[in-house]
């Protein structure tokens, strides 16, 4: 009877490291797929803003041909690590050779801070400016075409 449950034991425990790897492999795809949309939005931010986004390489030899793609919103300078793999996604955004040391680097905390407060000022803009997103309580205006 031990000797079952042991072959038992042993046959579920051979098992458990191929579950953890389908695991780690579907967490692994998901984190890839999240870096390639943050890189899409981030291509698509760069785009209204065609006078200070800039691509500058990273320096050091851990960079491995990574860039940092700047830009000013709202007067404050932003940037972001752009991956090599994900650099056909800015061909719209000019590059510079010079250091990415060149262009301040907000602290992560305070970036996301500065992000927050102006995505606030643009959506009370919205509210503020009747053409833009009518009155405070009413439906959105009908796209063109109907419903």
């Amino acid at each position: 009877m031990d000797r079952l449950r042991l072959e038992h034991e042993l046959a579920v425990s051979r098992l458990r490291p191929a579950r953890w790897q389908q695991y780690a492999d579907a967490y692994g795809r998901r984190l890839g797929d999240a870096g390639r949309e943050r890189a899409q939005l981030l291509a698509w931010l760069a785009a209204p803003h065609p006078a200070s986004a800039v691509l500058t390489p990273l320096p050091g030899p851990d960079q491995e041909g990574a860039h940092r793609l700047c830009l000013v919103a709202g007067g404050w300078h932003l940037s972001w690590r752009i991956p090599p793999g994900d650099l056909a996604l800015f061909a719209h955004v000019p590059f510079r050779a010079e250091s990415a040391a060149a262009h301040p680097v907000p602290d992560l905390h305070d970036q996301g801070a500065l992000i927050r407060r102006h995505v606030r000022l643009l959506a009370m803009e919205g509210v503020v400016q009747p053409g833009l997103a009518g009155t405070a309580g009413e439906s959105p205006p009908t796209p063109p075409g109907g419903p």
